[in-house]
């Protein structure tokens, strides 16, 4: 019994040494210390021992069982140890992790730099607000009752409350015009950023809801010819010195004289496309003096004051500059496309 404990001790110290992983680990565990290991059966043998020898072998017998017990718990230990290195050991050679930085949306940059560029020129900027009624949006803007833009598959109507009090989603930025006039005697010089909403089909050029720019400058002997000038200004700041633009005779209810200026289409090169309706020349923005009829619905003195207004779009405004085919793209929210800006 003594020599095949002996034997067994020498055994474990040797077969230590091979146990480099967690197989050849378990398999030192069921060799030696399970229930069917050779240890296990040194201790069913040891009820045979004769009486003399028993206190010998059992000591013997105990010393085995703690050496293969501490040879399997510091190999259990190392294993492990190992294990975590391994699995926190970085490969220095390996390309660094990329993080996708959000950024901000074009229209939000488009609106920050039209902003800056007539904060430059001496105007603030102003916020409006989205839920109108049909006074500041229709009347007070010099829009009669019979005018197409107040029907109701152009307009956004929340409620009807009677004929003074009808709510609406504004149809444009301005309304804000009116608010301000009102609470603001001349000098007036402001901008008018924000979101608009008419009832139109979608398409490759048309939004129901879209951003707009509206401009308002009022004092003493304004001209068209300032109006100019700062829309000149604007587009060379904004889109390049070398862009064509022109201004030709239109109507809008709130101004008069009023005008549109185009820019050279993009696409075609002036030489006429889908977009521009095969034209040469796209449409950027409204414009004109504003009509006497609003002083007097804010109580400004028309033959004291004069001065102009003017309105964008920025989605079409931007489709201009980054030459983007599609103005629903900048809502789909692809990656691809959000990520070039």
């Amino acid at each position: 019994m003594l020599e095949n404990i002996e034997k067994l001790n020498k055994e474990i110290t040797v077969v230590s040494a091979l146990i480099k992983d967690k197989d050849s680990l378990e398999d030192f565990r069921i060799k030696y210390l399970s229930r069917k290991g050779l240890l296990n059966d040194l201790f069913e043998d040891f009820k045979n021992v004769d009486k003399t020898q028993k206190g010998a072998v059992g000591k013997a017998l105990n010393e085995l069982k703690i050496l293969a017990q501490k040879t399997y718990d510091e190999k259990q230990a190392e294993i492990e140890k190992l294990t975590v290195s391994e699995s926190s050991k970085e490969d220095y050679t390996l390309p660094g992790r990329k993080f996708n930085l959000g950024t901000k949306h074009l229209i939000t940059q488009a609106l920050e730099d039209i902003s800056g560029i007539f904060q430059r020129i001496g105007f603030k900027v102003v916020d409006g607000q989205e839920i109108e009624d049909e006074y500041h949006n229709f009347d007070a803007l010099n829009t009669p009752d019979y005018h197409p833009s107040r029907d109701m598959q152009d307009t956004f109507y929340l409620k009807n409350e009677g004929k003074d009090k009808r709510y609406l989603l504004r149809t444009h930025t301005s309304p804000a015009q009116v608010h301000i006039m009102k609470t603001q005697k001349p000098p007036v010089r402001v901008i008018i950023p924000g979101k608009c909403y008419r009832n139109e089909a979608i398409s490759a050029r048309s939004l129901s809801m879209f951003h707009q720019v509206e401009g308002l400058y009022v004092d003493k002997n304004v001209t068209f010819r300032e109006l100019k000038g700062t829309l000149d200004f604007f587009v060379k700041e904004f889109f390049g010195k070398d862009l064509k633009t022109r201004l030709r005779p239109s109507f809008f209810p709130f101004t008069e004289p009023s005008a549109e200026m185009d820019v050279e289409c993009y696409l075609c090169n002036s030489k006429g496309c889908r977009i521009c309706k095969y034209t040469g020349w796209l449409e950027i923005l409204g414009c004109g003096m504003v009509d006497p009829n609003v002083f007097k619905h804010v109580g400004y003195d028309p033959e004291e004051y004069s001065g102009f207004a003017f309105g964008m779009g920025i989605e079409r405004t931007l489709m201009i500059r980054h030459s983007v085919p599609d103005i629903r793209m900048f809502y789909e929210n692809d990656i691809r496309f959000l990520k070039q800006f």
